[in-house]
């Protein structure tokens, strides 16, 4: 279940957009472009009641924002355009870039078909790391652990624990303390493990999440040799780079680019952090990414581009297309800049 907090914000953010308050907020607020963050393109219809439901659109939905977008003047660009744009303004029409995490299977199936379609670039962000199964969509995996139903006794720093899982609302609990306890308390090297031996006697595989919903690497070549597309890093592992110490965040963003020029030709030139927000990545990070020599890096924070963003390209702000917003409105909204003075306590200019 949505929490209260999520609800009100979802409210306030369809309210701004159908309302037009975006529109007389834009030219006090608004930015000169955006770049949307996706994840899942599906139309296998999401788990009411799972808790990484918010990952996943509809190609539907895509096909109407991406139209309804074009109608408001904006202009569908790459990254690498984004970035010239930022550095040297040409003119005053808005841009969006269209990225992805993760490089998800739909991705490629039935996400570019719709961006064929209307000519959209993409950038998809690759952790060669889960594209190989050395490492597993722990979030995935933990979804289906607890969508089984049935009591889950686990071993956390403070000794066993038993979650209820018969209901929504308990698998949602059990979700949220255990996600915690993996993000937050697990060294990022052990997740694979602690996971695994809750898992095994439960009989739930943790590595078929990954092989089911990612794409392999010949998947990712195909994709590549797509003019729409351009291929960036995520990281090896997908680690939350800042609990990493120096030497090992800076391995993680430094051989993700030499993994992804072995399979694909080419170094990669665009960043996104994992996880991305404020735990997550820092003023460190953003030094790393430029010393690795990415040309740009994106987090998750909530935010539209501005003009001083061309001081600030490896701290990049995204809007988040998911389906917690999965409304036209809620994104006019969001592209207006109100939302992004909203979810950062008055700033416009969002960095890190």
């Amino acid at each position: 279940m949505f929490d209260a907090a999520d609800i009100a914000q979802r409210l306030a953010f369809r309210l701004i957009g159908s309302c037009g308050l975006g529109t007389i907020a834009k030219p006090l607020v608004g930015g000169v472009g955006g770049i949307l963050m996706l994840h899942r393109v599906t139309a296998e219809p999401a788990l009411a009641d799972g808790a990484n439901r918010h990952l996943s659109i509809t190609p539907q939905y895509l096909d109407a924002l991406i139209r309804d977008m074009k109608r408001m003047g904006y202009r569908f660009v790459s990254m690498d355009e984004a970035v010239a744009r930022l550095r040297s303004p040409r003119d005053r029409e808005p841009f969006a870039a269209v990225t992805a995490d993760d490089a998800y299977r739909d991705n490629l199936l039935e996400a570019l078909p719709v961006l064929e379609q209307h000519q959209v670039p993409i950038t998809i962000y690759v952790a060669p790391g889960l594209t190989t199964g050395d490492v597993d969509l722990w979030w995935e995996s933990l979804d289906e652990l607890v969508r089984l139903g049935k009591p889950l006794t686990v071993s956390l720093a403070g000794g066993s624990v038993t979650f209820d899982c018969s209901t929504p609302s308990a698998r949602a609990t059990a979700f949220a303390r255990l996600s915690a306890y993996l993000t937050n308390e697990v060294p990022e090297e052990d997740q694979r493990q602690v996971l695994e031996g809750w898992a095994s006697s439960a009989g739930v595989d943790v590595g078929s999440a990954s092989r089911m919903l990612l794409m392999d690497w010949d998947e990712i070549r195909r994709i590549a040799r797509h003019p729409l597309v351009t291929i960036g890093a995520h990281s090896v592992h997908h680690y939350n780079l800042k609990r990493l110490d120096h030497e090992a965040a800076l391995r993680e963003m430094f051989r993700s680019r030499g993994l992804i020029e072995a399979e694909l030709g080419h170094a990669p030139s665009h960043f996104a952090y994992p996880y991305g927000y404020a735990e997550a990545v820092g003023y460190r990070e953003t030094e790393m990414a430029a010393e690795v020599g990415y040309v740009s890096a994106v987090t998750t924070r909530h935010g539209v581009l501005r003009p001083e963003h061309a001081q600030h390209l490896h701290a990049l702000p995204r809007l988040s297309v998911n389906g917690r917003h999965q409304n036209l409105a809620a994104m006019r909204a969001m592209l207006s800049g109100a939302t992004t003075i909203i979810a950062n306590r008055g700033k416009r200019l969002v960095t890190i």
